[in-house]
């Protein structure tokens, strides 16, 4: 099957199991957005994605997604870009200038770029804390005991427009806990944004209130080797 007919495919495909995952969760299917991701894969892949209606994209790298998107945007006004990727302080300002989401804001230092760049760009995409829920060494993340305190000084102290919270469970763990944590921690601090579930766990993640459901593999198929 060409390219652009496997990823229309594809695309309806989750389409339908987001529905339906709605379904069972007395939920709206319009109350969760499918964010394709499309890192690594080319910009031909994107054009595809674009083609069958989906217009929310999500991106690891901030250098990739600055060579993919801005030639798209003239000709698509609505796309949607979300930075879910770890963010290095010194590519804040280039993540601001590209995004309008970005989904991995997880320590000050990081809060104090973002802001910066703000001011600097004139631009102010939504943010969402990325909390680890699995308190992982290797994982980026805000740990769970900090969680609280950092939302709290990233919306106050450092003045950023945190519209919710985003987390990857530890790949062995039940995912359900971990997603069920993060919208009792979003409630708490009345963020309506939950960036929750992937190819293999969204519809678990939609049971549990994902607002935000993140998808690569299932549409774009697996990452071209390196």
């Amino acid at each position: 099957m060409p390219q652009d007919a496997a990823i229309a495919t594809n695309l309806a495909a989750i389409r339908d199991r987001i529905a339906e995952a709605c379904r069972r969760a007395n939920r709206q299917p319009e109350e969760v957005t499918l964010v394709a991701v499309s890192k690594t894969h080319p910009q031909d892949a994107v054009v595809a994605a674009l083609a069958a209606g989906q217009m929310v994209f999500g991106e690891n790298r901030v250098q990739e997604a600055t060579a993919k998107f801005p030639p798209l945007r003239a000709a698509h006004p609505g796309l949607r870009l979300h930075i879910i990727g770890g963010l290095q302080t010194n590519k804040a300002r280039d993540a601001v200038r590209v995004a309008d989401v970005i989904e991995s804001i997880d320590r000050p230092k990081l809060a104090a770029a973002i802001a910066e760049a703000m001011v600097k760009e004139n631009r102010r995409p939504d943010c969402l804390v990325q909390v680890n829920t699995g308190d992982e060494a290797q994982k980026a993340g805000v740990p769970r005991a900090e969680a609280d305190a950092f939302i709290r000084a990233a919306r106050e102290e450092y003045g950023l427009p945190v519209t919710g919270l985003m987390c990857i469970p530890p790949v062995e763990d039940d995912p359900r806990p971990h997603f069920a944590y993060l919208r009792e921690l979003a409630a708490r601090h009345g963020l309506p944004v939950l960036s929750m579930g992937m190819s293999a766990d969204f519809e678990a993640a939609i049971a549990e209130g994902a607002t935000l459901v993140r998808v690569g593999t299932a549409i774009f198929g697996s990452r071209p080797a390196a």
